[in-house]
């Protein structure tokens, strides 16, 4: 069985979409997932980008995309109210269901993904909402404590260590897939496609820096 780390934000459109077609995107394929919450926000400062709600023309384009890829895979998404958001009470709700070192199941990340994407486009931090989620989870720490906070920042810092700039990305075999659009090329991977025996992943990342911009 090949583990897979799936890093994700509940604020990201597309990772709720790679999340809901992940089990149809991999059918026959032996991995088992460890789920890995992190902040988007974090990731954009540590690499010095900005998010994609952020450019005026890419904000309009994401949310038209993310509609159509929605009604072409079948999945609920409509658009909260307002995006983006403040997704910190949600990511450390993830932290806190499960022990110091371990990850949240995909039930519990269901439920935190569904109380964003699903709800009619409702405010993801509505207080009455998010005790009812807070609830129904029943999570193994609080997530307001200290520890829980500083588990999720440092999710965070490690993730932009090991490579990981934006969301989704899965791990699989020490390669990093990044975006919904990337699961076919992750099945390939999974399943021993010979172009990854090859020299094309390592090449393909070796080619030299072009002209850059004055900062």
């Amino acid at each position: 069985m090949t583990p897979l780390n799936f890093w994700f934000d509940v604020i990201s459109p597309y990772a709720w979409l790679a999340f809901e077609r992940l089990p149809q995107a991999l059918e026959g394929c032996n991995y088992s997932v460890n789920y890995r919450p992190v902040v988007f926000a974090g990731l954009l400062k540590a690499w010095g980008q900005k998010g994609p709600a952020e450019i005026a023309p890419k904000r309009a384009w994401t949310y038209r995309h993310v509609a159509w890829l929605a009604q072409a895979q079948g999945t609920t998404l409509q658009i909260p109210r307002p995006h983006p958001f403040n997704p910190l009470a949600l990511q450390r709700l993830a932290v806190a269901c499960c022990e110091p070192g371990s990850t949240p199941n995909r039930r519990a990340v269901e439920l935190l993904f569904r109380h964003v994407w699903c709800r009619d486009g409702a405010d993801p931090n509505e207080p009455v909402a998010l005790a009812a989620l807070t609830e129904m989870l029943a999570p193994q720490r609080d997530p307001a404590n200290e520890d829980v906070k500083q588990d999720l920042r440092a999710a965070t810092d490690a993730a932009a260590a090991h490579g990981v700039f934006g969301v989704p990305t899965i791990e699989c075999g020490g390669r990093l897939f990044w975006g919904q659009d990337a699961l076919p090329m992750l099945r390939a991977a999974l399943t021993g496609d010979a172009w990854f025996d090859g020299p094309d992943w390592d090449a393909a990342a070796r080619q030299p820096e072009g002209v850059q911009r004055p900062s």
